[in-house]
């Protein structure tokens, strides 16, 4: 089995696949200030859970490990971890890690990870070309040309986030869920934040998908992932998939391209 770790901002998301197949999959929160120790004893601990299986036999379940990281302060203590509870040297995506996506920005080492990984992901599952927009802390939008090329993208400021600002700027606002309201005019506090956060938002996500086929050209394939990548998908006029696995897939094709 294949053991994947996407670490980001938020969330560290835990994956594992039996051939194309994934098996589990599950997320705790990001905290830079844990030690390797606290990382292995609780992850041990979930993966085992996940498997059926006791701590001790998880080194004979796993044959390869695959990391993506935009937290560095947090690589090295998973590195160390799959090291001495998996015995398995973990391939860590990066510069000098083969991809198959040729990146046609100004700086290719300065583009997360995780946003190649995605375009990886979306060309071989869906085509090019395509945007994959991933709402995480960030919200990005990674645009796959037509010869499958990473050509760029752009990167916002997380709803999550962006309401977080709010409330706390604020003196009266309180914090909300985002869902979709019953009206865009708003009846109520709760509701008028709804309609600017999550419809305003929306305008924003469809916004920037025009103004960017607006400058390449049509695009067949528009697709979501992110933890709120649904919630948008149901209510654009522009996303056409959401996949909420879709970085956990392209690691693992990262993973076979580097032979793992």
């Amino acid at each position: 089995m294949l053991l994947c770790f996407d670490i980001g901002n938020t969330n560290i998301v835990v994956g594992s696949f039996k051939g194309q197949e994934l098996a589990f999959e599950f997320r705790l929160k990001t905290e830079p200030g844990r030690t390797v120790d606290e990382y292995s004893v609780l992850l041990s601990t979930l993966i085992s859970a996940r498997l059926g299986t006791q701590v001790s036999e998880l080194r004979s379940q796993f044959t390869g490990a695959v990391i993506c990281s935009v937290v560095p302060p947090i690589t090295p203590d998973i590195v160390a971890l799959v090291r001495s509870s998996l015995g398995i040297e973990p391939l860590v995506i990066g510069p000098g890690v083969k991809t198959g996506v040729r990146i046609k920005t100004a700086d290719p080492t300065a583009v997360g990870a995780d946003r190649i990984v995605n375009a990886l992901a979306v060309r071989e599952l869906y085509g090019s070309p395509a945007v994959v927009v991933d709402f995480g802390t960030a919200t990005t939008f990674d645009l796959v040309n037509n010869d499958g090329e990473y050509e760029g993208g752009i990167i916002a400021p997380g709803i999550g986030i962006s309401m977080e600002a709010l409330v706390r700027n604020t003196a009266k606002l309180p914090r909300i869920e985002l869902a979709w309201p019953q009206t865009i005019v708003g009846k109520s506090t709760v509701s008028a934040m709804q309609s600017g956060a999550v419809v305003g938002y929306m305008c924003l996500v469809d916004g920037l998908i025009d103004r960017i086929m607006a400058e390449v050209g049509p695009i067949q394939h528009l697709v979501s992932t992110g933890g709120l990548g649904q919630l948008f998908t149901e209510h654009s006029q522009r996303l056409s998939s959401y996949e909420p696995h879709l970085t956990l897939k392209g690691m693992r094709i990262i993973a076979g391209l580097n032979g793992i």
